[in-house]
């Protein structure tokens, strides 16, 4: 069974009818037992970052997460559930993230040039290989919708990266942990095949 866990934020029911079109069987949860009995966790969403550490933490999640981590469970931050996964945000001052992996987020810069929030489709490319993308092509397309964005302290974990306005990270993979900033449930076939790798992990 595939966790996907259930804190408040948005976008959560489009990710639990993307995994199910794959024919997988999943539930959206905030148990904490079947979180930590799941094959597969998920912890997707859209919001503000202090609210959803705030959500978190009042569903004593944090320490789930964090189990689900030292369990090496296949685990997979979409969107605000990449940025929660590390230090901080400079959306939120003085909010701790989940602290999982290294890095911080931090906003775009003001510029006449530069829309933000970032919102649409762009193309990816990959400083290294990454699980989530095999079988994708380098320059593929995929759905964003930010206002801040990552900067992991280890380029190492880094699996994709996008250009827009300056080049940010957009996957990471450390061990079990994997996150997008961009929507694979919004990234047409292209992000279905994404979530599918993960799946199959």
């Amino acid at each position: 069974m595939i966790a996907i866990i259930d804190y408040d934020a948005g976008n959560i029911r489009s990710v639990e009818k993307a995994v199910k079109f794959l024919g997988r069987d999943c539930k959206v949860t905030s148990d904490g037992s079947e979180i930590l009995s799941a094959d597969h966790v998920i912890l997707p969403g859209v919001g503000n970052f202090g609210d959803c550490m705030a959500h978190l933490r009042d569903r004593g999640l944090v320490d789930v997460i964090r189990k689900v981590q030292e369990n090496d469970t296949p685990f997979l931050g979409i969107c605000v559930g990449l940025q929660l996964i590390f230090n901080d945000s400079e959306e939120s001052e003085g909010v701790e993230g989940l602290g999982l992996l290294p890095g911080h987020i931090i906003k775009f810069p003001e510029r006449k040039d530069l829309k933000v929030p970032h919102m649409g489709w762009n193309s990816i490319r990959f400083p290294k290989a990454g699980r989530l993308f095999k079988g994708i092509e380098e320059g593929s397309f995929v759905y964003f919708v930010h206002s801040y964005y990552l900067k992991a302290d280890d380029p190492s974990i880094v699996t994709a990266t996008c250009e827009y306005g300056l080049n940010f990270d957009a996957s990471v993979e450390k061990g079990n942990v994997f996150a997008t900033q961009f929507h694979p449930e919004k990234s047409g076939e292209t992000g279905l095949q994404i979530l599918n790798n993960f799946l199959e992990i």
